[in-house]
């Protein structure tokens, strides 16, 4: 991938506050994009000037822990562009305060199927159309609690954990096929959430969607061609 111009990018979690950045700034880039989401109309609510747009494909109506609806994505993708060049996993999921023994055990499911399940299951069903380029890029989306275990937040950080992990055996196992996988781990990002929940907070010391964007882009790129099975710190100054 010498250039992003014309490059098929598929994003998952392409709704969320990340991937609006990650979609804005590759958009500008000259890429094409299969956007990825539980809704449609979700989309076209936040993309209307892309909607009619032939360097964009909104797939809906997909559950990115159920293997059926995300092969229906990637080979819509396929369809529309003729190929997928570059993947990336920005779709994820927090949910904490408790301590192990208080846990209860759907929080397990709902943290473990959308952080680790659907990132498996998204690359497993990508990689191959991938391959048939003989070339290409994956980032994936972790986060600095993936680095160590925090109080009242274990499966979130043991969730994030496995990003790091399948980022890694992704890079030695595609290596050889010209495709490089890493991921970023950001620390707490801007967003209008997070700022509802901690209201007190420094938010300048927060990382923005578009720094995170800016970093997802470079590594997308030629200039990060000799980086493969990295897990790169964004953190700002939190």
């Amino acid at each position: 991938m010498s250039s992003l111009s014309n490059a098929v990018v598929l994003i998952t979690g392409s709704a969320g506050n990340l991937g609006a950045a990650v979609t804005r700034r590759l958009i500008d880039s000259d890429a094409r994009l299969a956007l990825v989401d539980r809704s449609a109309d979700r989309l076209k609510r936040i993309y209307p000037d892309l909607v009619d747009s032939p360097a964009c494909a909104m797939i809906g109506g997909v559950d990115l822990t159920d293997a059926s609806t995300i092969e229906r994505a990637a080979a819509e993708a396929v369809e529309r562009f003729g190929r997928i060049d570059a993947l990336v996993n920005t779709a994820g999921g927090y949910r904490a305060g408790a301590t192990v023994a208080e846990t209860p055990l759907e929080d397990w499911d709902f943290l473990f199927n959308l952080n680790a399940r659907s990132l498996f299951l998204v690359c497993r069903t990508v990689v191959p159309y991938i391959k048939r380029r003989g070339s290409g890029r994956i980032v994936n989306v972790g986060s600095r609690a993936g680095l160590r275990g925090d109080p009242n937040a274990a499966l979130y950080c043991a969730s994030k954990a496995v990003v790091i992990r399948l980022t890694e055996s992704l890079a030695a196992e595609l290596k050889d096929d010209g495709i490089n996988v890493n991921c970023i781990l950001p620390g707490m990002i801007d967003t209008p959430q997070n700022r509802s929940a901690i209201p007190t907070a420094d938010f300048s010391r927060w990382v923005t969607p578009e720094s995170l964007a800016d970093v997802i882009h470079f590594l997308l790129s030629d200039a990060a061609r000799d980086i493969s099975g990295a897990s790169i710190p964004v953190f700002g100054r939190s």
